[in-house]
């Protein structure tokens, strides 16, 4: 064997003795690996069973909703009112579900389940988890005591999932506005409905599962503070003229933001109940009703604008307005020539009937319907009603719709026209999100001139000195308002009796930022009004004392001298009356 032979084979053999030393086995190292996979298996299946135990008793709320049809309780944005106060949140909670297919005795798991839930009826239970259904619920929102009894039982099939309630710390405070939801948190009514309107709805049906965080809050216009104080001055209204029913609201009338808005009877949206109910309406847009004498407002401001009559003009109020077999007669006769601002004051049928009149059915009609008195009103509340119009409107439903009897709007609608009468001549549709003077201007439609809005706020205010609005004369706030009565539609006539009171007041006169709209169906006569019951001894007292209540808290400081030129406009136009009073009069209808 040669030299180079030996050296290759003693390689190969140290090549192998390497080889063989790598892979040798001994007992004590076999464990110890063992052991190592052994323990690496165990913290594998550890982990995989506890995510399946995390995966039963808190499910995916999407992939439970695609699997068993039900609905989840999914989020919802916050809703905040003007200054950032919650009026709507979502809070977490627990439901017990169960899966039919799961369980391995239904009678046992009906028994244990009922016993630790007794409000779920045990028959009903029975029969959902006898279903051949993969997902049916047992109890939506648990309390933690519940939940913590059915986490204990430890049935196979049975579960709890996270869901969502919804949560209104004001209680019925601004109910009508803010709406409710279902068991499923879909709105159901109020901005709670809008909101799905605007596509969370079909964000939720698509599947994304939105967390409160990932959700921006809407800002209402509203403010609580003045919402609670509305409301209870509403109550206590209602409650001291033995009223059916009232509503109130605070618009400003620079933006069309509804700052305020109260309808008894209410609800507690946190429990709303049976919402049938008739009388639990938002008076504000859902119901429709005759205005009354604050319908005034308008038949004048259409007089002026046209410029057919001035403040100087006189109208003849003398006996009776008589049209084929009907009479129009004033609540508080004068039987004299009136000026137009007395025709305002002394709350005349007969005066504003003729100046409607004069301008004719059809401009009548074209006055209305350009300041949104002959259709719906829309906001973002989806609820609304359509304003009741006569068929055949001739000249005698001219002369009778002039002085507010014969076309039933809401009383939001009322409101957003004499809001135009007020702030310069816009028409601003209300709005319940909060937004800025300018972005209100955009949308705006100029009605009248500015001269006419001054002439009817001058008008206004006169009649809080002098008229029929004298309740709403609160020291420092240099009010403006009017009245209206209207009697109902009882059996198809007009009742002596039953009443719809309404009355208007804006705040301050010279410089207007909020309207106040208050009504009040059917309130009765009390000894202190000596027993009449029209607008000013009811809504009017209301409206005054929600002024005094809520001006401080909107930033209306009281001002204890009286503007020395509150209507410049018609100072300029060489209206002497604008700055002193006219001659004292006026009644309360």
């Amino acid at each position: 064997m040669t030299t180079a032979e030996t050296l290759t084979k003693a390689a190969r053999k140290s090549l192998r003795g390497r080889l063989d030393g790598l892979f040798a086995t001994s007992l004590g190292k076999t464990g110890s690996r063992m052991r190592i996979v052994a323990v690496g298996f165990c913290c594998l299946y550890v982990g995989i069973g506890a995510r399946l135990v995390a995966i039963g008793f808190k499910p995916d709320p999407t992939t439970m909703r695609r699997a068993s049809g039900e609905p989840i309780a999914a989020s919802r944005p916050d809703v905040l009112d003007r200054n950032g106060e919650i009026l709507a949140t979502d809070v977490k909670t627990m439901s017990v579900f169960a899966e039919p297919r799961r369980l391995i005795d239904k009678d046992e798991a009906t028994e244990l389940l009922t016993a630790v839930l007794p409000n779920v009826d045990s028959r009903e239970l029975r029969e959902r988890l006898a279903s051949r259904k993969g997902f049916v619920w047992v109890k939506r929102e648990v309390t933690p005591k519940q939940r913590d009894e059915v986490f204990h039982l430890g049935l196979p099939g049975v579960g709890l999932a996270p869901e969502n309630k919804r949560v209104y710390p004001n209680g019925p405070a601004g109910a009508h506005v803010l709406g409710y939801v279902n068991i499923d948190n879909a709105g159901i009514a109020g901005i709670e409905k809008y909101i799905d309107g605007q596509g969370l709805a079909d964000l939720h049906d698509a599947g994304f599962s939105l967390t409160p965080e990932e959700l921006k809050p809407i800002s209402l216009s509203i403010d609580i503070k003045a919402t609670h104080a509305i409301r209870d001055e509403l109550e206590k209204g209602i409650a001291h003229f033995k009223a059916k029913a009232g509503a109130a609201a605070i618009m400003d009338v620079n933006t069309g933001e509804i700052i305020a808005l109260a309808s008894l009877p209410d609800y507690d949206p946190n429990k709303p109940g049976d919402m049938r109910d008739p009388t639990i309406i938002n008076r504000m847009n859902v119901g429709v009703y005759e205005m009354g004498s604050t319908f005034k407002a308008l038949t004048i401001a259409m007089a002026l604008d046209s410029g057919k009559v001035n403040l100087n003009s006189r109208l003849d109020a003398r006996g009776t307005l008589n049209f084929g077999h009907f009479r129009i007669h004033d609540y508080h006769a004068t039987n004299r020539v009136l000026t137009l601002p007395e025709v305002f004051t002394h709350s005349s049928n007969i005066g504003t009937a003729r100046m409607a009149l004069g301008q004719g059915v059809e401009r009548h009609k074209a006055f209305l319907r350009k300041m949104g008195q002959l259709s719906r009103m829309r906001t973002e509340l989806p609820e609304s009603a359509e304003p009741i119009v006569p068929k055949n409107w001739g000249e005698l439903n001219t002369m009778t719709i002039a002085f507010g009897h014969g076309l039933a709007v809401a009383p939001l609608q009322a409101m957003m026209a004499v809001g135009a009468l007020m702030n310069g001549g816009y028409l601003m549709t209300p709005t319940f999100l909060k937004r800025s003077e300018e972005e209100a201007r955009k949308d705006a439609v100029q009605v009248i001139k500015p001269e006419t809005s001054e002439s009817m706020r001058y008008l206004m205010r006169l009649n809080a000195e002098i008229g029929s609005a004298k309740k709403v004369n609160i020291n420092g706030y240099f009010v403006g308002g009017k009245t209206g009565t209207a009697e109902k539609v009882i059996g198809g006539h007009y009742s002596k009796t039953r009443l719809f009171t309404t009355f208007m007041a804006v705040a301050p006169a010279d410089k207007p930022k909020y309207l106040f709209l208050t009504v009040m169906d059917e309130p009765q006569g009390l000894p202190e009004t000596n027993n009449f019951a029209t607008a000013a001894y009811n809504s009017g007292q209301v409206t005054g004392q929600i002024i005094e209540r809520v001006g401080p808290l909107l930033g209306l400081p009281p001002r204890f001298e009286l503007p020395t030129q509150p209507f410049p406009l018609l100072a300029k136009l060489g209206y002497g009356i604008a700055n002193s009073p006219a001659v004292p009069g006026g009644g309360g209808h």
